[in-house]
């Protein structure tokens, strides 16, 4: 096994999102559909949607990860997330990728997502 190579000191653990195209925030609404089915808080508030990427022709890249590795539906929710996207008029095409690193914490969760589960 490889180990994956040190990030470029000053660079960004997460990938910074293509915020200022015109489909950005209907995507973010998508994403906001799906759910972790163990936690009543969708995947966005979680902060388990780490990149939105949006190139020229409307071709949409979502990196993500998961509470856990273990997580009963990592083989299911990146097409859960795919689905909710690719319906968005203008959307060419979706890949979601998963990525393990920087891991998940409960740090990445909204405020929002942090009053709905009682931490705040």
């Amino acid at each position: 096994m490889t180990k994956s190579p040190e990030p470029l000191e000053g660079a960004p653990l997460i990938a910074p999102s293509t915020v200022d195209h015109p489909l950005y925030e209907q995507i973010v609404e998508a994403c906001r559909t799906v759910y972790d089915p163990e936690i009543p808080v969708n995947i966005y508030e979680l902060g388990l949607i780490y990149t939105v990427e949006i190139n020229d022709q409307n071709e949409v890249r979502v990196i993500m990860t998961l509470t856990a590795p273990g997580c009963p539906v990592a083989g299911d929710m990146p097409g859960w997330v795919a689905d909710a996207i690719e319906p968005i008029p203008g959307v060419k095409q979706v890949d979601v990728e998963l990525t393990w690193e920087p891991p998940w914490g409960m740090e990445m969760m909204s405020d929002e997502a942090r009053l709905e589960l009682g931490f705040m």
